[in-house]
């Protein structure tokens, strides 16, 4: 995971021309556009649908049924916000409408009181909070941990460090006000280290157990 790149005006402009040409392409229904997409995505999406349902077999459905939208409604996204943000909203609004036809933890119905909204901001030249104690040989460490986060929490930290989205447009994804979603971000990082020293813990009493052995 990273911190979230901040782009130059340049670089905003391609990102702003390139969305224009999705808007164009899938208003025409472009085939060829929809394929280049889901390559493009396709790992992106997927792994937001695991950590949102833990659960391969239900991601991989609504995987499906994200793309199924975007043909059907592709004449909605006009250009103006990113894609990914686009599609990401399609596929939470997917999981939202599946949790409440199941039992799984809900997002939609995860009470806001008592959310703790102290200004939070991630520090953008540096290692983010999360890079100060993850490394290459522990990112399926992380994975893990963030499993076992509230939903609201993982999703805050997978748009944030995954996604390299911006709270602000991790507030238009979640349809939640900014303060919330700096809330739900510090509350997710103070929750997850105290997880991991866990998970760390336990696996080093379990090799060290089968070592005495």
């Amino acid at each position: 995971m990273r911190a979230p790149n901040v782009l130059t005006a340049e670089a905003a402009q391609e990102v702003a021309r390139e969305n224009e040409a999705i808007s164009r392409g899938l208003k025409r229904q472009d085939p060829e556009l929809l394929d280049q997409l889901i390559e493009r995505y396709q790992h992106r999406l997927m792994r937001y649908l695991m950590f949102l349902t833990n659960k391969r077999e239900v991601a991989e459905d609504l995987f499906q049924e994200v793309w199924i939208r975007v043909l059907r409604r592709g004449a909605q996204y006009n250009g103006k916000a990113r894609f990914d943000t686009w599609i990401f909203t399609i596929a939470r609004n997917l999981v939202i409408d599946l949790s409440r036809k199941r039992t799984m933890a809900s997002l939609d119905a995860m009470s806001e009181a008592g959310e703790d909204e102290r200004p939070f901001e991630i520090v953008q030249d540096g290692p983010s909070p999360l890079e100060q104690f993850e490394g290459r040989e522990n990112a399926s460490e992380i994975a893990m941990v963030l499993l076992t986060l509230e939903p609201t929490f993982r999703e805050v930290l997978t748009l944030r460090f995954h996604e390299e989205m911006s709270l602000e447009e991790i507030a238009v994804v979640t349809r939640a006000p900014l303060s919330t979603v700096k809330s739900r971000l510090y509350r997710g990082l103070a929750a997850l280290k105290p997880e991991l020293l866990r998970l760390r813990s336990q696996r080093a009493e379990t090799d060290a157990a089968g070592v005495r052995r």
